[in-house]
């Protein structure tokens, strides 16, 4: 039976994000001057956790840093966002990664993201025993050699394994496809995986390469998953957008945490597009999660928006 308070393990980058507030992107290069400026914690797995501790379920992190100062920043805010971050493991002579994030007045951002060096790949030390005692683990493909290890584990143990696949999966990351029982894209991630434009015909190819269920995030278009032979669609919450960085993160948090409640993938999805709605409203990536009781009354308010 499933906990009221639903334990999650997130597997993946664990960075800091440093957020310049623009007009409007830069489209040529010059010098620009930015209107506002923040640094705050990012990284999908992180930011999945964040999400899921503010939504009301128990989330472990599992991630390398650098043992510098940075990595230790990292942790710390972490912890204070009620993150387990005992599977967090700071890299003897490694540097933690960041990321440089452009944000205009549209909410729409541009990134540079430096994982980070001298990042020991090996999962072993992963305490995957553990899993045992959770109800759903999601992981990225910033780390996919520990992501691989841990959903493969969930999936044996016949628990929720979600995989966030956002961007091209690297060479290594066949194994964390393999091996996870849910698959959900971002649209850029499902175009690179497919090299197809079209959503169902993209979404189809995807299904016959993997025996995962799948579906994909197409941001204000909503989103879009494969259930049998049928593509279905949920439509996007209709809101103001101030900064959309971060809501695909959260969307995933939510979405397996959603999964873990023994939720049905539709109103799991319903859930996980509410709390990314929420996000895209607030300024400053992560720090914009919402909480369990805003993403109630959210919904609430909302009862005839985001059906299929």
């Amino acid at each position: 039976m499933v906990s009221s308070q639903p334990g999650i393990v997130c597997v993946g980058l664990a960075v800091m994000d440093q957020i310049y507030s623009v007009g409007r992107l830069p489209e040529a290069p010059a010098k620009h001057f930015a209107t506002a400026f923040r640094e705050v914690g990012g990284g999908p797995a992180a930011n999945a956790a964040v999400a899921i501790a503010r939504l009301g379920g128990r989330a472990r992190l599992w991630s390398r840093v650098g043992d510098g100062p940075v990595g230790q920043r990292i942790v710390r805010e972490l912890e204070q966002e009620g993150i387990d971050v005992a599977g967090i493991r700071p890299v003897p002579g490694a540097r933690s990664g960041c990321s440089a994030i452009i944000v205009d007045t549209r909410g729409e951002r541009m990134i540079v993201n430096f994982r980070g060096d001298q990042m020991d790949p090996d999962p072993s030390w992963l305490p995957v025993s553990e899993i045992r005692g959770a109800d759903a683990v999601v992981g990225d493909l910033r780390w996919p050699e520990g992501s691989a290890r841990a959903l493969a584990e969930a999936r044996r143990l016949g628990i929720p394994a979600l995989l966030d696949a956002d961007a091209k999966p690297p060479r290594e990351g066949a194994e964390a496809f393999a091996a996870a029982n849910h698959i959900l894209f971002s649209s850029q991630g499902l175009v690179e995986f497919t090299e197809l434009a079209d959503i169902e015909a993209a979404l189809r190819l995807a299904a016959s390469r993997t025996d995962a269920w799948v579906g994909v995030s197409a941001g204000n278009d909503g989103v879009y998953w494969l259930e049998g032979a049928r593509v279905r669609h949920l439509p996007a919450f209709a809101v103001d957008v101030v900064d959309t960085l971060g809501a695909g993160d959260v969307l995933h948090g939510a979405f397996a945490l959603a999964l873990a409640r023994a939720e049905s993938v539709e109103e799991a999805l319903r859930f996980a597009c509410a709390a990314a709605a929420l996000k895209c409203t607030r300024s400053g990536g992560r720090s914009g999660a919402p909480s369990a009781g805003e993403v109630e009354s959210f919904l609430g308010e909302h009862a005839d928006g985001a059906k299929s």
